[in-house]
């Protein structure tokens, strides 16, 4: 009776093993959960983790995300990359990390279509013939469902005169022309995301609710929060899901709006990052712990790619090892069970 009970309890468990691999990712050193994916990549417990791996002191952009897994102990679930108007994706090296045997990666595509063209002549077709090379070189070459998302980031370069070619109606009928223009082509593999800089100045303006291309042709929203400086750019995590500026009262924080707007989408935060708070050595730290306690509160956003650089730009310097104590609670918040699923 021990033998069969020995022999059942090893079937029992190499059953359980099989689920775990053919639902999501598994990861090195962390907790794994079975919950799943949809056919849109949103996972039906917990989120993805991700990164934008700039290179750091001298790396290429492809040693950059392994350097940075290599550091944080454990493969993403998403690694985010940026193309512009000329260039084919995703690049071999692109598709090389995606198809890694055992990493299951998959690929974030930022997507800059207008060579030089307005908003509006793109939707009239001006890159038509650039769209349809991007289409037959994709149907060729990856057939695994990527995230792509078209200009991100617009708030900031609308031009709200009529005929400049950079309204928000511009962009809005921009993106659905490139995103149904690869569709008609044949392109079946793409999940499509509108990617906003998500801040109150943006989220107040006229024209805002104008640049949203629709239902139809949005699988998920996404925002770029950062945490930064020492003044209304830094705050708790709360503050990076939903911020509000005092002098922007009507704006609810992005997270509010979003589910209030489209409450049927995931939502993602395609960047974001925390720099060091001057005069404050162990704040990015304890923003990383904070931030695995208070992530399940906002129980719609469904990704996390970390935007890892050295560039001290707006932002500050964002990168996960500025510090010992930022590193160590990175790796530890990465190997939550949240982001495991």
């Amino acid at each position: 009776m021990r033998v069969k009970h020995i022999a059942l309890l090893v079937t029992v468990l190499l059953l359980v093993m099989v689920g775990c691999e053919s639902s999501s990712p598994v990861t090195p050193g962390a907790v794994v959960g079975t919950c799943g994916f949809t056919v849109k990549l949103v996972p039906k417990c917990g989120a993805w983790w991700g990164v934008a791996a700039n290179p750091l002191a001298g790396e290429s952009l492809d040693q950059a995300l392994l350097n940075y897994e290599t550091k944080i102990g454990r493969t993403v679930n998403v690694a985010h990359y940026y193309h512009r108007a000329g260039e084919l994706f995703p690049t071999k090296a692109e598709i090389t990390r995606a198809t890694q045997p055992g990493k299951n990666r998959i690929l974030l595509i930022n997507y800059k279509p207008e060579g030089g063209h307005t908003w509006r002549q793109v939707a009239n077709g001006a890159m038509d013939a650039e769209l349809d090379r991007l289409a037959a070189y994709i149907r060729a070459n990856y057939r695994q469902p990527f995230f792509l998302t078209v200009h991100h980031e617009p708030e900031e370069e609308v031009k709200p005169a009529t005929g400049s070619g950079f309204t928000a109606s511009d962009y809005r009928l921009m993106y659905r022309h490139v995103v149904l223009r690869l569709a008609n082509r044949g392109v079946t593999n793409i999940i499509r995301v509108m990617d906003y800089i998500g801040l109150p100045q943006w989220g107040v303006q006229p024209w805002f609710r104008d640049l949203y291309p629709g239902n139809d042709v949005v699988d998920w929203i996404a925002f770029d929060p950062y945490v930064f400086g020492t003044g209304q750019y830094w705050g708790a995590p709360a503050d990076m899901f939903n911020r509000r500026f005092p002098q922007y009262p009507s704006w609810p924080g992005f997270y509010s709006w979003a589910t209030q707007f489209a409450p049927s989408k995931p939502l993602m935060l395609a960047e974001w990052g925390v720099a060091e708070k001057a005069g404050s050595p162990g704040a990015k730290a304890n923003f990383f712990r904070m931030l695995g306690d208070q992530a399940p509160q906002w129980p719609k956003v469904k990704a996390f790619i970390y935007w890892n650089s050295a560039s001290d730009r707006t932002v500050g310097v964002t990168r996960v090892d500025s510090s010992f104590p930022s590193i160590s609670e990175f790796a530890r918040l990465g190997r939550l069970a949240y982001f495991n699923r």
